[in-house]
């Protein structure tokens, strides 16, 4: 059962990290330091894009309209974190205590 903590903590982790970077990546296309007709720069952002989209629109459908403001990365942020913490503070049941 240590290894399925183990495993929900790097889910978690690795989810974390692509968030980091496609915040990151949307204010450089933004603020047009990076631009989207490089070939690579393209489907890099188009990968983040599919593999974030569907974590993040049933978060948009509760949100209210905001504008150009998104806050579904901030509430995925939050609902990260409580999972971390859930999960660490449950781990004696992962590794039977």
């Amino acid at each position: 059962m240590g290894t399925l903590y183990e495993a929900l903590q790097l889910i978690l982790q690795v989810v974390w990290f692509v968030m980091i970077v496609h915040i990151i990546m949307s204010w450089l296309i933004n603020f047009q330091v990076l631009n989207l007709r490089q070939p690579l720069v393209a489907q890099l952002w188009d990968g983040l894009n599919r593999l974030l989209e569907p974590i993040y629109r049933p978060i948009r459908g509760v949100l209210p309209n905001t504008g150009g403001l998104d806050l579904a990365p901030l509430v995925l942020f939050i609902i990260i974190i409580i999972l971390q913490r859930a999960l660490a503070n449950n781990a004696g049941f992962f590794y039977g205590m």
